[in-house]
């Protein structure tokens, strides 16, 4: 026998409380199953005596906690925005409307309905989800971190990479695949993206890794096409104890991860990080990676972001601020180097800094174009032939453009890792093993539940 939705209400003293009370009552008439009303502000046509509006009513001072709580109380499926500007206006519709999405509601209004992303629960071993807001935020950086940490600990890791240049079918590589310069373009010259990001993982990580397709990107980062659940039986089929779910841009991989950590650039709009769907990707998050924690300016933006989470978050999750730092993966001491990165301009000074001071390179030029096929060709054009080597992240341009010039210019390359760091120069492991046992925890539990 199907079971009506259940549906909370949100209304506000701006309106009469008659008009209100006709509203509910033709939503109940339409077969809404209404079981409470969240009185969420205003009082201008309020009177003294109580609202009736034939459902029960709640008075709340913080409608984002008190609708988070009442989802879970009353199991409802629906969540009906009676209200309206200047009680709920934009941002705070948004806001509400992420944590409908993040308590598994729709929330629907006169014009609009956002409803819960799928998210397909994750059956045989624990998983992580590394998400973010954006493009070029670090999400690569902390996957591939993680996976090593788990490595080191004794798991048995597995990446499951999303990607928009990912492959047309769910694609392992293995830890041991011998991913030379040679082999990626070769791979290159057959039509296969050799630099997509499941590959750079299997690189830079020695972990098995598997690939797949997205296409299009929701407002709470549900893909518009993607072979995610395939790839996700392969990645299974590999026996891991722990997976790490690598999302892509600000779309959010199709499973009900264990435990996720999200990655956001510190130099973020607040829009973009509390208003929208911002606040959604906050709310899934067990950790908080803020990267790009560069100088003072980093670190004033860190602060507010946290004391901005603190503020506006329900859940407040952990943070950690971190930077990123180029890692050759040959030896480059007392070469010629040039680097070809995605980073930012202003970051090339830092970068070229960590090469020679760490690594003992001599830098002797920076692309920043990676991205850009034709910029970068011209770059590499002035500078790459005064080198030895040719220091690549392995992404975008990396090996058509940069590991081809290499080769027909008889110049070595090697391919660059970009590791988190603390701002007091440690890694994350600590940080991403503690998610990892959170993982394995939640995993534990709902396997003796389904048991």
């Amino acid at each position: 026998m199907s079971t009506v939705p259940t549906s909370i209400v949100l209304v506000d003293g701006e309106h009469y409380p008659p008009v209100t009370a006709r509203a509910v009552a033709r939503m109940r008439e339409a077969g809404e199953h209404v079981v409470l009303a969240l009185l969420v502000g205003g009082g201008e046509k309020l009177g003294t005596r109580a609202l009736d509006l034939g459902v029960p009513v709640r008075t709340v001072n913080d409608p984002e906690r008190a609708l988070a709580a009442a989802i879970v109380e009353t199991g409802a499926t629906r969540v009906l925005d009676l209200s309206d500007e200047p009680v709920l206006h934009n941002t705070r519709r948004f806001r509400m409307a992420s944590i409908a999405v993040w308590r598994d509601a729709s929330y629907v209004g006169p014009d609009f309905v956002f409803t819960p992303p799928r998210r397909t629960p994750v059956r045989g071993a624990a998983s992580v989800a590394v998400i973010g807001m954006g493009k070029r935020t670090g999400k690569t950086a902390i996957s591939g971190a993680a996976a090593r940490a788990y490595r080191h600990a004794g798991l048995a890791p597995v990446i499951v990479a999303m990607g928009r240049g990912g492959p047309a079918e769910p694609q392992a590589v293995a830890a041991d695949a011998g991913l030379t310069p040679e082999t990626l373009l070769e791979w290159a010259d057959r039509g296969r993206h050799a630099a997509s990001d499941h590959i750079e993982d299997a690189l830079t990580t020695g972990v098995p890794t598997v690939g797949t397709w997205r296409a299009g990107g929701g407002l709470a980062g549900a893909p518009f096409h993607t072979d995610y659940d395939r790839a996700l039986e392969k990645a299974v089929g590999l026996d891991p104890n722990v997976l790490v779910l690598e999302s892509s841009g600000a779309s959010i991989p199709p499973a009900a991860a264990d435990a996720t950590i999200l990655v956001v650039d510190v130099h973020i709009d607040p829009v973009d990080l509390y208003g929208y769907f911002g606040l959604y990707r906050l709310l899934l998050a067990d950790l908080v990676v803020l990267t790009m924690c560069e100088g003072d300016e980093g670190r004033r933006r860190a602060e507010a972001i946290e004391a901005d989470i603190a503020e506006h978050c329900v859940t407040r999750p952990d943070t950690v601020r971190a930077v990123l730092r180029p890692h050759p993966l040959a030896d480059v001491a007392g070469k010629q180097l040039w680097l070809a990165t995605t980073a930012p301009r202003q970051a090339g000074p830092t970068l070229a800094a960590h090469l020679e001071h760490v690594h003992g390179a001599h830098v002797v030029g920076i692309s920043h174009a990676l991205g850009d096929r034709r910029q970068l060709a011209r770059d590499l054009g002035e500078r790459a032939p005064e080198t030895d080597v040719l220091a690549v992240e392995l992404k975008a341009a990396g090996v058509d453009v940069v590991t081809r010039f290499g080769a027909e210019h008889g110049i070595e390359t090697v391919y660059v890792d970009n590791r988190p760091l603390t701002l007091d120069g440690d890694t994350l492991e600590p940080h991403l093993l503690s998610v990892a046992h959170l993982a394995r925890r939640r995993h534990a539990s709902a396997g003796e539940e389904r048991g």
